[in-house]
């Protein structure tokens, strides 16, 4: 997949860490003075997921950096540990919305409202398989019932585009852990997005 991962504004980098650790001890303003340093960023991460829906979706990328803001808003003192880990959450929230979306607009035609999975995912894909987003959404959750972890990974690298080494710093996890439980997390999407399976599928372990 594309590497959604962008530079912030010069010198922002440690601003934005002192404005996250601001709004972790209750002040309730260092979001919004945050917000013009980091919305570049979410409108990669928004148009990255939006570029993979059907072109006529009625979400737009800054519709849905505004939605993932308010529901930044309603959450409860969260304990943010540097910008990666709001990245996370931010693509987190994104996905959350667009689940909902598609759940709220309801059942559709085949065809309709299908998710291409970027070139990563997808090369190899047996059949050109194309997942909804609502699949993808129940794949994602399986796994996240037999490995979290694998499921965070796939959720930050896939929905939010961090790198590896960003998705290692919001872990805490070495940047090979990260690589190798990708691409079993990714082996294990190719298998069951190609296969027609019931529930009580087994996820992808770590070896010895």
């Amino acid at each position: 997949m594309s590497d959604l991962s962008v530079q912030d504004s010069p010198g922002s980098s440690g601003d934005v860490t002192e404005l996250l650790q601001e709004w972790s001890r209750g002040d309730e303003d260092a979001l919004e003075r945050m917000m013009p340093l980091v919305y570049e960023r979410l409108q990669k991460i928004a148009s990255g997921m939006l570029s993979f829906e059907r072109r006529d979706h009625t979400l737009q990328s800054a519709a849905l950096v505004n939605e993932a803001y308010i529901r930044l808003i309603q959450l409860d003192r969260v304990s943010w540990s540097d910008r990666a880990h709001f990245f996370a959450l931010s693509a987190r929230l994104m996905r959350r919305i667009l689940v909902d979306h598609a759940r709220k607009v309801g059942s559709k035609k085949r065809g309709e409202g299908e998710r291409l999975l970027p070139l990563e995912v997808a090369e190899d894909m047996p059949g050109g398989t194309r997942p909804d987003l609502l699949a993808l959404d129940r794949l994602l959750r399986d796994l996240a019932g037999h490995d979290p972890q694998q499921a965070q990974i796939v959720e930050m690298r896939y929905f939010g585009g961090l790198s590896r080494d960003e998705i290692a710093e919001v872990l805490g996890i070495g940047s090979a852990t990260v690589t190798r439980r990708w691409r079993m997390a990714r082996a294990w999407l190719f298998r069951e997005l190609g296969a027609d399976k019931s529930p009580g599928k087994s996820a992808p372990k770590d070896g010895p």
